[in-house]
């Protein structure tokens, strides 16, 4: 039988993590919604790829995850199998993704990025981060060091995310 895990601990209060209290709760709504919105803005500079947004996100995985057989990119993108097996296909046509034999298990495949995949995916990121960097340049300096010891604070949450 498995052994129960301990609760959660906040890292600086050492408050069992059960049920958040109405305040975390009202922060994490405040932080998800600003999340969506952020991201969906700054999607806007993807149109210059020519891609779509399923055929983006897959390519990400594979760009940054490294290669990855159709059943495990499906997984990460969470959609069927032949919904991935469309959107490889789709981008190997493009060049952007390469197919290869599974070293292991000669009967599976594993999609990888190519150099030019790779080359638009780090693109997009850069128009991405040059559109908000252009953004976070107008506010004063007080505020950019507050909103980076933030960012610092998100990164930790969402590493922890993962336990």
């Amino acid at each position: 039988m498995a052994e129960a895990r301990p609760a959660a601990r906040h890292a600086t209060h050492g408050v069992a993590n059960s049920e958040p209290d109405r305040d975390a709760r009202a922060l994490a709504d405040r932080l998800h919604s600003a999340a969506v919105h952020l991201l969906r803005r700054l999607r806007r500079q993807d149109s210059t790829s020519g891609l779509s947004g399923p055929r983006l996100s897959a390519l990400s995985v594979l760009v940054f995850g490294g290669p990855l057989t159709l059943g495990d990119l499906a997984a990460a993108e969470q959609v069927r199998a032949p919904t991935m097996t469309r959107i490889v296909q789709g981008l190997e046509r493009l060049g952007y993704v390469s197919r290869e034999r599974d070293t292991r298990d000669r009967r599976l495949f594993r999609a990888r990025a190519t150099a030019r995949g790779r080359a638009l995916l780090l693109e997009g990121r850069n128009r991405r981060v040059d559109a908000l960097a252009r953004r976070l340049a107008s506010l004063d300096a007080a505020q950019r060091q507050l909103l980076g010891g933030s960012v610092a604070i998100l990164e930790e949450v969402v590493r922890s995310l993962d336990d």
